[in-house]
């Protein structure tokens, strides 16, 4: 184990501890995760957690968010059982990528496996590739125009398009990874192949990829892609199942997992 594993594990159960909840599943979900982390790349930590049964029988609304300042390198925050599962029935891109992270720090629940199962009955191709259409032309938009650009910005706007490639390819959530797209969706050989593998290897060698000229190849491919996914989202279907009653049935059964069957804390766990 890592350093910065064990840092993270010691926070999470920091957090466990201050803050009377059980971390149910936790992962990193950044650069690192994505596959194209700098050097000093922050660990971005993202976890579900779950409160006391008597947390959630309040009549008022309580914050359903913990987040801790960034410090060591460590930016840690996490949503409650409860939200995520809101999110999820929309399916929300930025659950469902913490949830096939091929970096997870702790899954010591069946809950994770149980959303994990339900996805594929509740993604909507259509919300999802607005979000990463939306996040392409954002990146694209405020850092990728004029003749000098900056160029590690490339990788948040690369990464968002293929995304919406493999949604409309298998209409399933695309992986994390951002090899496996270039891999699967970008054709070998071609000139697009070369530079974004010739970026890739820059980054990971801790090049400092700041303002450069322009890279032709990659921003006509991303012009043409934006326009392209702005009419193919308005015609992409939407999840039509109601999983209302198996997500009830998920937060009860976490509940008795979690609290009633006695868990013990993570600090216990990692003795």
């Amino acid at each position: 184990m890592s350093t910065y594993e064990q840092l993270i594990l010691e926070e999470l159960a920091r957090i466990e501890q201050e803050e009377q909840v059980r971390i149910l599943y936790a992962c990193e979900s950044g650069s690192r995760a994505w596959g194209f982390p700098s050097k000093d790349s922050d660990y971005d930590v993202r976890f579900i957690y779950i409160r006391p049964l008597e947390w959630y029988l309040s009549i008022f609304e309580q914050r359903d968010v913990i987040e801790r300042p960034i410090s060591n390198m460590l930016d840690v925050n996490g949503w409650d059982l409860k939200k995520a599962l809101k999110l999820f029935r929309k399916s929300n891109p930025p659950l469902l990528e913490w949830l096939q992270s091929p970096i997870q720090y702790q899954e010591s629940f069946s809950i994770a496996d149980q959303i994990r199962r339900l996805s594929p009955s509740t993604f909507s191709p259509r919300s999802c590739m607005y979000h990463y259409l939306h996040m392409a032309k954002g990146n694209y938009r405020e850092y990728l125009q004029g003749d000098q650009v900056k160029i590690k910005k490339y990788f948040y706007v690369l990464r968002p398009i293929l995304a919406c490639e493999w949604i409309e390819r298998y209409n399933t959530m695309p992986p994390i990874e951002f090899q496996m797209l270039v891999e699967e969706l970008v054709p070998d050989k071609s000139e697009l192949k070369a530079e974004i593998e010739q970026l890739l290897v820059r980054k990971m060698a801790g090049d400092e990829l700041d303002y450069e000229p322009k890279i032709a190849a990659i921003n006509a491919y991303l012009k043409e892609k934006i326009c392209y996914f702005d009419q193919v989202a308005a015609k992409m279907s939407v999840s039509s199942d109601n999983q209302d009653q198996q997500l009830n049935a998920l937060f009860r059964s976490a509940l008795d997992e979690v609290w009633l069957q006695g868990a013990k804390p993570l600090l216990d766990r990692l003795d």
